[in-house]
């Protein structure tokens, strides 16, 4: 598993400024897909090499990896203020960032959080994702979930494929290593978990609102059309 801080210093980020200028403003998604493939290059990149261009495979089918290769472009202004302020001075931890003047504090959002890591995760390892119970000001519930960054998220109850997460509300340690070792594993998706965390914190269920109008009527039921087709 690579680090993404290879990809993020002051050179790199104003090569990313020139290349993001060059082509009129934004980044490619194909270009932040390759950096992430590049994380995990054996099993991104070379895998594929060798089972398709070598030994000549058709790759399976797999639905995941069709959401991921649907990248979108990043406006570059945007782009370089999120690797400038978040990652190279870190000043959304540090209680330093500004958004239009105003400052953002997360001491100061007392709300509930429900913060979900993966443990195959290679572009947000959970060890540092861990920071965020000392860093919100309200009550965190901290899940540890098996799988990578799509698949550890998008990952319902199933019956023949569970997953099991990690749930540990009893240490207050800093050390995201000595939470686990006393944390308890759940063979169970961690949407188990999530929904009922959410119901607590939601109020009564109202009718939802009729959709469209004479004019403009629905034309059919979610997800949509377009999510059938083949």
């Amino acid at each position: 598993v690579g680090d993404i801080t290879v990809f993020i210093d002051e050179n790199w980020v104003k090569f990313l400024d020139w290349m993001m200028a060059a082509s009129g403003g934004y980044l490619d998604g194909k270009n932040m897909g390759a950096t992430f493939n590049m994380l995990r290059a054996n099993d991104l990149l070379w895998r594929y090499v060798v089972s398709n261009y070598l030994l000549g495979q058709q790759p399976p089918a797999f639905a995941l990896l069709y959401w991921n290769n649907d990248g979108t472009r990043v406006p570059g202004k945007v782009h370089s203020f999120l690797l400038r302020e978040f990652f190279l001075h870190n000043k959304l931890q540090t209680g330093e960032l500004e958004v239009l003047g105003t400052r953002i504090d997360l001491s100061k959002v007392k709300t509930p959080t429900y913060a979900v890591t993966a443990a195959a995760d290679h572009i947000v390892p959970w060890q540092g994702a861990y920071k965020i119970r000392e860093l919100m000001g309200g009550p965190v519930r901290f899940i540890l979930t098996e799988g990578g960054h799509i698949a550890g998220v998008v990952n319902p109850p199933h019956p023949k494929k569970k997953r099991a997460h990690w749930v540990n509300d009893d240490n207050p340690t800093t050390d995201p290593e000595e939470w686990l070792k006393t944390s308890t594993k759940v063979v169970e998706s961690w949407w188990t978990d999530w929904i009922p965390w959410l119901s607590k914190q939601s109020g009564r269920k109202i009718k939802p609102p009729t959709m469209g109008s004479e004019t403009y009527p629905p034309i059919m039921d979610a997800p949509g059309q377009y999510v059938l087709e083949k």
